[in-house]
């Protein structure tokens, strides 16, 4: 479904990803995870047009390196941020609304922001406004606002970040739902290991930009190279990362 291929991106004399190639396969759940600054965020800005780079990027076999970022979410690629990003004025409901009115290639339609609603578990406070949401709220509420746009890809940035026990599972169980219910592929980007070998099918760990292993969530957690450079002793030990 999408294919990364050599793709490269410099900032000046820092290479913030370094000849990257990775296939998605239509229909997994595929996970991406690395140190601090190894370019995991820098890959999603690319793919979704925010940045040129050497290299390509194909999405369900088209190009889509150098379209600007409105065609390639119209193309069905979606995404969210490390941090909540709202429409603090608006209501929960307008806030959907507007991933179907500028996202959805059909229009809007709000039979379908409804049903997103609704599988988000955001019907109780569909009037309020974002605002007033609670950070678990305000990320399902980002969520939902990608998934009005009708994507076939969602690329999810670090959605358990600050997030308690309870609302990982509860955010887990959602993804999950997304993925099987909804059919849409998704591609995550975490630090929690324990998240990633149990949501994915495949993870790929990323350092300095540059792929340092790829496969089996628990093969890739058991590999050396990866132990030593991003989970630590801790993690060998058997404490998840």
């Amino acid at each position: 479904m999408l294919k990364a291929i050599h793709v490269t991106k410099k900032f000046g004399e820092l290479v913030a990803v370094n000849d990257l190639s990775f296939d998605v396969e239509k229909g997994q759940i595929f996970g991406i995870a690395g140190p601090n600054g190894a370019g995991k965020s820098t890959v999603y800005n690319l793919i979704t047009g925010f940045f040129p780079f050497d290299g390509a990027i194909e999405f369900e076999g088209r190009n889509i390196s150098g379209m600007p970022t409105h065609r390639i979410a119209q193309l069905g690629i979606s995404r969210t941020f490390q941090i909540p990003r709202t429409f603090p004025s608006l209501t929960v409901e307008k806030s959907v609304g507007v991933g179907s009115r500028f996202g959805d290639p059909g229009g809007f339609d709000r039979n379908y922001v409804d049903r997103i609603i609704d599988f988000m578990g955001l019907e109780a406070v569909r009037r309020e406004t974002t605002g007033q949401l609670n950070l678990l709220g305000k990320k399902k509420l980002m969520i939902g606002a990608a998934l009005a746009t009708r994507p076939k890809l969602l690329m999810l940035d670090e959605p358990m970040a600050g997030s308690n026990t309870s609302e990982i599972k509860s955010l887990m169980h959602l993804i999950q739902a997304i993925n099987t219910d909804l059919g849409v592929t998704i591609i995550i980007i975490e630090h929690f290991m324990k998240v990633l070998t149990e949501l994915t099918g495949t993870l790929l760990i990323i350092q300095t930009g540059t792929k340092l292993c790829c496969g089996d969530p628990r093969e890739v957690t058991s590999d050396p190279r990866v132990i030593e450079s991003y989970l630590g002793e801790a993690y060998a030990d058997g404490i998840p990362s």
